[in-house]
């Protein structure tokens, strides 16, 4: 387990748990999906869904510009310890049909590059900690995810509070220039837990 985080009361559905989890390979997920059904993980995710009305999963494969192409699994800590909390904005896109392998192209060449013009000039609201596609028979075929850490807070008061600000959405920028390949769009904002493996 990577990240365990709560989305963010106010920002939509509350009480709603996210987690994270990271599998070596193929192997690695089918010895976990037998441990669940019939093994000695079995009793524990029975006593989860006691807890839960619904679960949902999807498996993910990082994009070739994704700056999280592999982690030490080893050095992840196994034992509760606090952490800082730590705010992410999880967009999930749904490119139009036909436009998914573009959509991962361009959302390198384009979206990666100017989110790091920004960083390098200091006025970031969000740094790119990933980027993601769904794995072929998983999920819906068509999506892309995005894993940003939120390390300018007093930018999301000024993004609920006012309009986005016409340079950020003139032609050239991500954008304009995305909304002829996105079909949808949807933003998350989810909040690490204190006992969180990573934040």
């Amino acid at each position: 387990m990577l990240w365990v985080l709560r989305h963010v009361h106010g920002t939509g559905p509350s009480y709603r748990m996210v987690t994270w989890t990271a599998l070596r390979d193929g192997a690695a997920w089918d010895e976990v999906a037998g441990r669940v059904e019939r093994g000695d993980l079995r009793a524990t995710a029975c006593r989860l869904d006691e807890l839960r009305h619904d679960v949902t999963a999807k498996l993910l494969v990082p994009l070739p510009w994704s700056p999280l192409q592999a982690l030490d699994l080893d050095a992840v800590p196994v034992a509760p310890a606090e952490q800082p909390l730590a705010i992410f904005m999880e967009d999930t896109v749904e490119p139009h049909e036909g436009k998914l392998e573009e959509y991962v192209e361009r959302s390198g060449t384009h979206y990666a590059r100017e989110m790091g013009e920004h960083e390098a000039k200091g006025r970031a609201m969000l740094r790119v900690e990933a980027s993601f596609r769904t794995a072929f028979g998983s999920h819906r075929r068509r999506q892309v995810l995005l894993w940003q850490r939120v390390v300018e807070p007093r930018g999301l008061l000024a993004l609920l509070t006012r309009e986005v600000p016409p340079e950020y959405q003139r032609p050239g920028t991500w954008m304009h220039d995305a909304l002829a390949l996105r079909d949808r769009w949807r933003s998350r904002l989810l909040r690490t837990v204190a006992w969180s493996p990573l934040a």
